[in-house]
């Protein structure tokens, strides 16, 4: 028998000997200890093989109808009955889940575009100069190809038939393909748009839009540690990761390039430039010249409308204040009292008899002196009131004007033109043609995912508005590589409905589930428990991200979020911790439920298109240093929690 086998047999026992080796003697249990069997129950079934959705769907009934028999057995039946109607309609009305088929849609579609072969050659050229150059393409072209479709199984499997042959052939170490394909493959379920981030937010009552918003930026941080980790192995040990020959790096130039670099220069910018000048461009159609000097020039233009746009926001001129009423009536008001107080406080005091003023105030000071304090504090409060009794149309012209841009927008922008220009000093017409094919591959798939996440993040659309538009965008790309026709149509929705389906029915069956645990009183026993240990809210996050972590080998990410996320939920509160920054942890945790054996998905999904002689082990030890990697990325997203709390309290305050 397999080690894997016998290592999920260990997993099983040992759940099963804790539940009866904690759990009371039966005499002693109580409906809550029911409720905690029931869970590990759960465990062991899913492990087993059964349908995660159908099996907390049944486990839930029947210990539902266990907790209403133990109350009114007459209606138990049509209690438990109604139970599963509520919850099933309950969850068939949440709004939120309305964009996980879009997404799946749009994912499916791109899938089908026959993008990644495109975009895995071009990032190979790109980063051709840098220690590791395919592991890092490869890592880079999984978590663009995997944000943009969300499906792990479909990257890790594309690459695997495409980038694992590459790199052996080249001579990369077994263990560190596998890693950077199964690795890079799982950013997809963490950067969003993001499905598992949908599915937290719908269980967890947490904003999915500020998900969204808190994960960019830890998605980012982990995509860039797994670079880092290559780029360094492959500098300290070069045999696991050769450096790319000269001869693979060699871009064929076409004929006008050639043309152009022999004659005039090298440099796209002056070769161009000079050819559309001069007479030397004989040889080459102007309009060709022309076209390539349009493309050349993006970069440039594209900074200079990001800055622009920056430029007018930063100095849009200030709301005018609509106060001119309250001014007036307040201005009149406050004048005519200071003038009554004025001429009182000044006027002679009545009658003959000087020598007892009528003003003398018990410390004995006279009524004059009081008169010249008033008459000082009157003329100082006069500028003080002026101001704010401005005419409303001076005040509309001070409002309406720019304002002055900031310090720091005009060290963006020179920092921004020193960039330009040394990468226009470097622009030759080998890294012309790279970008090239960096526009037919990498460019359309990251502007689609910023314009989704972008009208996610910036609050210009919900996001299953946002997910409409991304499957709208899926099909325009399809069809701009014409690749969209009736069949992959038919296969996108197939397996879209197949998809959404299963997520739909894990939703009813998790919320069943959730109903007959809390029933059963089993969450009231695991916080009583959990409260009286007395932990500290660090000692408490330890505890849930150790527990996670441990559940992530023998359960999928689906499982983990909704059977066990409703179990530490409702202890957040006592421990003051922030159920989004919560949810940022859960979801680097579970990037280790695909890279965990026994069920690691993303090693079966690589080793099903892999060559013979690659076995299992090989691929479960390169994905330990992987694993690693997100350890550390939690423990410092735990020591800054700006990383993820930062765009969202910008965004959101």
């Amino acid at each position: 028998m397999k080690k894997e086998v016998w290592f999920g047999l260990t997993i099983m026992a040992l759940v099963v000997l804790s539940a009866f080796v904690l759990l009371p003697a039966p005499s002693e249990m109580t409906n809550g200890h029911l409720g905690l069997l029931m869970l590990a129950l759960v465990v062991v079934a899913i492990m087993l093989g059964f349908p995660t959705a159908f099996t907390l769907m049944g486990m839930g009934m029947i210990f539902a109808w266990i907790a209403y028999k133990s109350q009114n057995p007459d209606l138990a039946v049509q209690q438990t009955l109604d139970l599963m109607v509520q919850r099933a309609y309950s969850v068939m009305s949440n709004d939120v889940l309305i964009s996980i088929p879009l997404f799946v849609f749009m994912g499916y579609l791109i899938e089908r575009a026959n993008l990644i072969e495109k975009l895995f050659k071009s990032m190979h050229l790109a980063m051709a100069r840098l220690p590791g150059s395919l592991a890092v393409a490869t890592i880079v072209t999984c978590a663009i190809f995997a944000t943009a479709t969300g499906i792990v199984g479909a990257v890790v499997t594309l690459m695997g038939l495409l980038a694992l042959p590459a790199m052996l052939r080249a001579g990369y170490s077994v263990q560190l393909s596998a890693g950077a394909i199964t690795a890079g493959g799982c950013l997809g379920i963490l950067i969003p748009p993001s499905v598992m981030l949908i599915v937290y937010g719908a269980t967890a009552g947490v904003s999915v839009v500020k998900l969204y918003a808190g994960a960019f930026f830890p998605g980012l941080m982990l995509a860039t540690l797994y670079v880092l980790y290559v780029v360094i192995l492959a500098k300290i040990k070069p045999h696991m990761a050769p450096p790319m020959s000269a001869e693979d790096r060699i871009v064929p130039l076409p004929a006008f390039a050639q043309v152009v670099s022999k004659e005039v220069s090298n440099t796209v910018l002056p070769g161009l430039i000079g050819a559309i000048k001069g007479k030397r461009n004989a040889a080459v159609p102007m309009r060709e010249l022309l076209n390539h000097l349009g493309i050349a020039l993006l970069p440039a233009l594209a900074v200079a409308a990001i800055m622009g746009t920056i430029y007018f926001k930063v100095t849009a001129p200030l709301p005018v204040e609509a106060v001119e009423g309250v001014v007036a009536m307040g201005g009149e008001l406050a004048d005519s009292a200071e003038e009554a107080d004025t001429e009182n406080s000044l006027a002679e005091p009545p009658g003959d008899d000087l020598q007892t003023p009528p003003g003398t105030e018990k410390s004995g000071a006279p009524a004059a002196d009081k008169a010249s304090s008033e008459e000082v504090v009157v003329k100082e409060a006069a500028p003080v009131v002026s101001p704010a009794a401005a005419s409303p149309a001076e005040a509309a012209a001070s409002a309406g004007e720019r304002q002055a841009a900031p310090m720091s927008f005009w060290i963006g922008l020179v920092s921004c033109a020193v960039a330009l220009a040394i990468f226009y000093a470097y622009f030759s017409f080998t890294r012309l043609e790279i970008f090239k094919m960096l526009l037919g591959s990498f460019f359309p798939l990251a502007l689609m995912i910023l314009a989704v996440l972008g009208t996610i993040v910036f609050g210009l659309a919900t996001p299953t508005e946002a997910a409409a538009m991304g499957s709208l965008g899926g099909l325009l790309l399809a069809a701009a590589y014409r690749r969209l026709n009736y069949v992959v149509l038919r296969e996108s929705v197939y397996l879209t409905a197949k998809t959404s389906a299963m997520v739909c029915w894990l939703f009813v069956g998790s919320s069943i589930f959730s109903a007959a645990f809390a029933l059963l009183g089993g969450q009231e026993i695991i916080n009583t428990w959990v409260l009286g240990m007395d932990l500290t809210p660090v000692q408490f996050m330890i505890l849930a991200q150790v527990v996670i972590f441990l559940l992530g080998w023998p359960l999928e990410w689906t499982e983990i979020i909704v059977i066990f996320m409703p179990i530490f939920i409702p202890l957040l509160p006592h421990f003051g911790i922030d159920p989004l920054f919560f949810g940022l942890l859960v979801a680097l945790n579970l990037q280790t439920a695909f890279l965990s054996p026994p069920v690691a998905m993303a090693a079966f999904y690589l080793k099903g298109v892999s060559p013979p002689h690659v076995t299992l082990n090989q691929i479960f030890a390169g994905m330990l240093p992987f694993m690693a990697i997100q350890v550390f990325a939690i423990v410092l997203l735990y020591m800054f929690p700006a990383i993820g709390m930062w765009l969202p309290e910008v965004l959101y305050k």
